[in-house]
């Protein structure tokens, strides 16, 4: 005979009650079918498990014994049930998202923290690209969403905006501009600048290139960084400025300063997309969470 999960929640329940009247009556059978089933299994263990008599039950020391592995195994039975269905309800699951220089100085850190708070048992995989390596890697299912940097209009993509920030200036102390309130762009003309590579910051770079040739100019680039962290840090050796978002200010080392750029109103986005027709629960979650957050307003109505 076979032993399966019914054998162990018969004897589990006997050896709680220490009596078959009362354990058959909680598991719902008929008190001769549970003294059948716990003799068969006593039977295929070659084990006594309980010493009969016709005032009361005793469990023995082999019954004890296997009692809590029963135990054991019934509650992490429970346990592979209740994740699988967690994992089918989307509570349990990993989310791959790939992010940008620029998302990670800005909103999308108190995001993600508020999310992993909400649902802690969704682990967050992150993993720093630019945004054309994140459009890539969403197209063959590597990453599930991508913080990126600009507005990307694709088919097949859903997006949510999750910040817009007007560009400034980034100075070194000892620089003209380092006691200035504001600057125009115009006044970079003969400045040497700093920049972000363009395999690294085609998309950042894509929206300062209009800037530049509005204000009738092409800019001197004298060093080029990867990072964000690059780029400042050449800017605080004194090689030059650089034209960076303004959330980049909350994370700016000593001795440089932030200055906002006169009569330019033009932001830079910062997005989250992902696939439309790639979807489960635990995507589903983090749109909606997404969406409560970004649009409180709107969730409510």
């Amino acid at each position: 005979m076979g032993i399966d999960l019914r054998h162990f929640r018969c004897f589990v329940a006997v050896a709680e009650e220490l009596h078959f009247h009362k354990a058959a009556k909680r598991l719902g059978v008929a008190q001769p079918a549970l003294s059948r089933t716990i003799q068969n299994l006593e039977h295929s263990l070659g084990v006594t498990l309980f010493v009969r008599s016709n005032r009361n039950v005793e469990i023995t020391i082999a019954g004890q014994s296997f009692l809590k592995g029963c135990r054991e195994i019934l509650n992490r039975t429970q346990q592979i049930v209740q994740d699988a269905q967690r994992v089918h309800q989307g509570k349990i699951g990993t989310l791959r998202i790939g992010y940008t220089d620029n998302a990670i100085n800005g909103y999308a850190p108190d995001l993600l923290k508020n999310f992993q708070r909400s649902q802690p048992d969704i682990a967050l995989q992150l993993t720093h690209s630019v945004t054309a390596n994140q459009l890539a890697e969403l197209e063959e299912g590597i990453i599930d969403f991508g913080f990126a940097t600009g507005s990307v209009a694709r088919s097949g993509f859903s997006h949510l905006c999750i910040q817009r920030e007007l560009f400034v200036c980034i100075v070194y102390e000892g620089h003209p501009f380092f006691g200035r309130e504001s600057v125009h762009i115009r006044e970079f003309s003969n400045e040497v600048m700093i920049q972000g590579t363009p395999e690294k910051w085609e998309h950042f770079n894509s929206y300062l290139t209009p800037l530049y040739r509005k204000a009738g100019f092409e800019p001197i680039v004298s060093q080029m960084g990867m990072a964000t962290s690059d780029i400042l840090r050449l800017v605080a050796c004194g090689m030059g400025i650089t034209i960076l978002t303004e959330s980049v200010a909350d994370i700016l080392p000593p001795k440089l300063k932030a200055i906002p750029l006169q009569e330019i109103t033009d932001q830079l986005e910062t997005i989250i997309i992902w696939r439309t027709d790639q979807t489960n629960n635990a995507k589903e979650h983090f749109v909606s969470f997404l969406k409560k957050s970004l649009f409180p307003d709107t969730q409510s109505v």
